[in-house]
């Protein structure tokens, strides 16, 4: 869920809370024009120089809700939920107004952005004070000087991972031309964030692919002890590697760095890993 209001904007990261504050529009200077295409393109340009030049996800996230604030008309207090573990949470926001509504629905555990991130629909309210859903949220909302809103799932791969919520001091604040900017927006941004999960995913597996090599070369250097103690072939040793891994219920990485050790009176030292690029790495070293 996403959730805007201009000013002393305080960032949640994933998983985890910020206290990066930026004036409205200093990062990302976008058009004054009311042409909603033309705010369109200069965020979906801004996207596109966030996704270079972001870090890593958690500062992505951020950047994106506060690039949510500055483009979204009218201004509005914009948050960014997503589930973990089956339970939603902040993942970032952009002033402590959005921060204090998210809790508000889940601890009611009811809310419009609530109905966007679980049932993949626009929510949209004009005015909060003749509403009649959300019987536990809507009296806080409306206490916190809340009057429309508007949530709008973000799909990856035709699942809701996340829900951008737009909260407005404005009766009817997202309605017409304004819906139709925040959700070509929030499009964009589901499109920014599947490649950004994308690429953090295959960094996972590039990992993981790095520590197999490491348990690789560790098994590989006691199988050549054992071939030389036992004059075997590899085939054999590994199977007596194996073997003695069962029977001592330890792990096959962990006897062969034992085998090593005892042999070289030192532990064995993993392989320089592989350094991987991508694109945006390529870029930001021209």
């Amino acid at each position: 869920m996403v959730s805007c209001t201009s000013p002393n904007r305080d960032g949640a990261a994933f998983g985890r809370s910020t206290n990066r504050s930026v004036a409205l529009g200093s990062r990302f200077p976008v058009s004054s024009s009311s042409d909603p295409s033309a705010l369109t393109s200069a965020a979906y340009g801004h996207l596109l120089d966030l996704l270079v030049g972001s870090p890593n996800l958690d500062a992505f996230l951020d950047d994106v809700v506060r690039l949510a604030a500055d483009v979204v008309t009218p201004a509005a207090s914009c948050g960014l939920t997503m589930r973990r573990d089956g339970r939603p949470f902040t993942v970032s926001n952009s002033d402590v107004l959005a921060a204090e509504l998210d809790e508000i629905q889940y601890g009611a555990d009811e809310g419009p952005c609530l109905d966007a991130l679980r049932g993949g629909v626009v929510t949209q309210i004009d005015d909060l004070a003749g509403d009649e859903r959300w019987e536990r949220y809507r009296p806080h909302a409306i206490a916190h000087g809340v009057v429309s809103s508007l949530s709008i799932p973000l799909l990856v791969d035709g699942q809701t991972i996340a829900a951008l919520n737009l909260y407005s001091t404005q009766r009817a604040a997202f309605d017409g031309p304004q819906r139709q900017h925040a959700e070509a927006f929030a499009a964009q941004c589901a499109a920014a964030l599947a490649l950004t999960l994308r690429q953090a995913q295959q960094t996972e597996v590039q990992q993981q692919l790095c520590e197999a090599m490491a348990s690789r070369s560790i098994i590989d250097q006691a199988i050549g002890i054992l071939m030389a103690q036992h004059r075997c072939t590899a085939r054999t040793a590994f199977g007596l590697l194996r073997q003695a891994s069962q029977h001592r219920n330890s792990k096959l990485r962990d006897l062969a760095a034992a085998i090593i050790t005892n042999i070289s009176g030192e532990p064995p030292e993993a392989p320089t890993p592989f350094k991987t690029t991508t694109k945006a790495d390529r870029i930001g070293e021209d």
